[in-house]
């Protein structure tokens, strides 16, 4: 684990209750908490704080706006890291779906979703020519390079 990552979570983790009074979708300290436990690998804290970050997001933005987007693209990203490629790559297909139709194609957010999801699949294909099954549990994310950081935090 990357313990440097988690050295600001206690101080964060003390001011969540008074970052609960703001709407969900401004949250500061939820985001910042869930991108320190995904950073220090740390995906079970991280994954449920993403989860009820999107679900604010939805309730609160709507399904289409850009920071809704934002989150789902970050959950994907955090359910493939955990190799749960079963929900990460519907997700990321729904999600770049949106972004291509509300963004544009050519909007970063619509990049990175684009890219993450052209990885996990290349990655799944590789398996199968391996000779694996192709399943989407044998390929977890710690074997899945995707280069530079491919979270967007907003």
């Amino acid at each position: 684990r990357d313990h440097a990552a988690l050295a600001g979570t206690s101080s964060v983790r003390a001011q969540l209750p008074a970052f609960q009074s703001w709407e969900p979708p401004t949250n500061p300290g939820q985001i910042n908490l869930a991108g320190a436990y995904e950073s220090a690998g740390d995906l079970n804290r991280a994954i449920p704080l993403l989860e009820q970050t999107l679900t604010d997001r939805e309730r609160v933005l709507g399904p289409d706006h850009p920071h809704t987007l934002t989150s789902r693209s970050n959950l994907a990203y955090a359910y493939e890291s955990a190799g749960d490629l079963n929900r990460a790559i519907p997700l990321y297909e729904g999600t770049l779906t949106n972004c291509e139709r509300v963004l544009g194609p050519d909007h970063p957010t619509t990049l990175v979703v684009r890219s993450n999801l052209e990885i996990v699949r290349d990655a799944v294909a590789g398996r199968r020519q391996e000779g694996g099954d192709g399943g989407f549990q044998d390929c977890g994310g710690a074997d899945v390079d995707h280069g530079e950081a491919s979270t967007l935090f907003t």
